[in-house]
């Protein structure tokens, strides 16, 4: 077939399961914000948000990005239904005719690669934000993903991942692929708001009827399994036997939450544990916090964590996934080990105490993380793909 014509923009279509609040969510909007004319034209295609999830339309709504929602494209997976999500992306691929499909998350990663494949588009890129082969399902439905990773690998031309550990994961424990079909892009945030955003400004306090004085932890993210909420509370127990003046902060919402209620009056917390629910404006949060804690069992690379030092908040987590490069092995935050309530309750109560390194880690994370390296780092890497398949040939 032809080769692209030069005069127009680089067309990508990048994919996602759905723009639920967290990480991956926040990367295609900002990336399908930045890679816009004269050069890219971005199309952003996702499915619907769950009945108990977090939605970050307003986020793209404020971005100027208008998504293209496939309702099947869904978290669960359904033979039949997955079908009709895999025609209709072709369908979609057949109509806007990109030069790249980058997909984002597991299933719409392997739906939106088959359809790519088909629909012959040149260059077909997906991104690990994270993965699902550890903590997530059985180890029948986990066997299942990875062969299902692993043939979506074969028809892939680049896969990313946010973080050294996490490649070395894929490759040598998973064997997803080889390593040369593999390159590492660390994530890239708008962290101007969080830079800027006052330490102990207040309102957050304000709102939610925290002491003023009070020492503040928080946790933020998605109620659900995976981010082992109970070791929080674990650790507040700890810290509240001995500190009973500080408080601690639950940041978001999901499937665990009456149960986390439950476990805080079993604890006897009622009167220090805050539960917030969703946040649509997190610096008010981060601005007051005085620590913030990761208590996952599995991680890819947490934008909470990038967010919270941007903000110059000290952050405490488990050493799982792609925390340990992000927090360069210590030098960052402080890292215990998954289900370790009294390491993680220490650790805390050092940070508590010991801020005075933290404009520095500013500095260096406002630097590693911005939106615009992102953006510059994968513009660079699909002419790059492009390139290689002969100035963007059709095959």
């Amino acid at each position: 077939m032809s080769q692209r014509p030069t005069s127009r923009p680089i067309r990508v279509m990048r994919i996602i399961a759905r723009l639920n609040i967290g990480g991956p969510a926040v990367h295609v909007i900002l990336l399908s914000e930045r890679l816009g004319p004269p050069a890219f034209e971005s199309r952003l295609v996702c499915g619907l948000i769950g009945p108990q999830e977090g939605d970050m339309a307003y986020l793209a709504e404020q971005h100027s990005v208008q998504p293209v929602y496939v309702a099947e494209l869904g978290r669960e997976l359904s033979p039949l239904r997955d079908l009709r999500t895999l025609y209709k992306l072709w369908r979609l691929m057949r109509q806007f005719k990109p030069d790249v499909v980058h997909t984002h998350t597991a299933k719409a990663g392997f739906v939106g690669r088959l359809a790519a494949w088909l629909a012959r588009v040149p260059v077909r890129v997906h991104t690990f934000h994270g993965h699902v082969f550890r903590g997530y399902f059985g180890p029948q439905k986990t066997q299942m993903f990875l062969r299902l990773e692993r043939l979506a690998g074969r028809i892939t031309d680049k896969l990313i991942t946010i973080s050294p550990m996490l490649k070395d994961e894929l490759v040598n424990e998973f064997h997803i692929a080889p390593a040369g079909k593999f390159t590492i892009v660390p994530l890239g945030l708008d962290l101007a708001p969080f830079e800027a955003a006052p330490r102990h400004a207040g309102t957050f306090r304000v709102t939610f009827g925290i002491p003023a004085d009070a020492p503040l932890v928080g946790i933020v993210g998605r109620l659900v399994p995976i981010k082992n909420h109970a070791l929080f509370l674990l650790m507040a127990a700890q810290i509240h036997t001995s500190q009973p003046d500080v408080r601690f902060a639950i940041v978001g919402d999901g499937e665990l939450r009456a149960d986390l209620e439950a476990r805080v009056e079993a604890l006897g917390l009622r009167d220090v544990v805050i539960f917030t629910g969703w946040q649509h404006d997190l610096r008010a949060a981060y601005s007051d916090m005085d620590a913030l804690v990761i208590s996952s069992l599995n991680e890819g690379t947490p934008v909470s964590v990038i967010e919270a030092l941007a903000a110059g908040v000290p952050v405490v987590a488990t050493a799982v996934g792609g925390i340990p490069d992000l927090l360069r092995h210590g030098q960052y935050g402080r890292l215990v080990p998954v289900d370790d309530p009294a390491a993680l309750a220490d650790a805390v109560c050092a940070a508590l105490v010991d801020t005075d390194a933290y404009d520095a880690v500013q500095s260096a994370i406002l630097a590693q993380y911005g939106i615009e390296r992102l953006a510059d780092d994968l513009a660079a890497l699909y002419r790059d793909l492009l390139a290689a398949k002969h100035g963007g040939l059709d095959r």
